[in-house]
């Protein structure tokens, strides 16, 4: 096998807490550079996580939180919406697009796709997170605790 370049860290940040509705979402950037995410990415994302639980999350025994990643790659851009439900299992929903055009996201759950290693280490960040915050207190489960806890790192 040959890899195409070498490993690099790429910036995982927290960059906002999205309350759509009844819903709170963390957002998180996940970048190839230093460059600030596409504002045309972020408002598209914005609104496939609203159209995503408008259309699944109403079909799950969900607790209304989760979280958003925003990866802007080195040849295109992945997009994901998570959320929790029936305690301990996570709905994980993702969109790509080229970076030519960062605002024609298009799903790709059905196609199998789930997510890359960058992506995966946020989504392990967010596990903990849950297991810490809400299953572990089972006695008094701390969403806002959960909400609280961010990922800002380089991996």
């Amino acid at each position: 096998m040959k890899l195409s370049e070498n490993y690099r860290a790429r910036p995982i940040r927290f960059v906002d807490l999205w309350e759509l509705g009844e819903w709170k979402l963390k957002v998180y950037s996940i970048t190839y550079t230093d460059n600030p995410l596409a504002s045309a990415l972020v408002d598209t994302a914005h609104q496939v996580a609203l159209a995503r639980l408008k259309e699944s999350a109403s079909r799950t025994n969900h607790y209304a939180v989760g979280f958003v990643g925003i990866h802007q790659g080195k040849i295109g851009n992945f997009v994901f919406v998570d959320w929790w439900a029936d305690e301990n299992e996570l709905h994980h929903h993702v969109y790509v697009s080229s970076s030519a055009e960062p605002d024609k996201l298009e799903y790709m759950t059905p196609s199998g796709l789930t997510a890359c290693a960058w992506d995966l280490y946020l989504i392990g960040h967010e596990r903990d997170a849950w297991v810490n915050h809400v299953l572990k207190q089972s006695e008094a489960p701390n969403l806002a605790g959960y909400l609280g806890a961010r990922l800002n790192d380089d991996v």
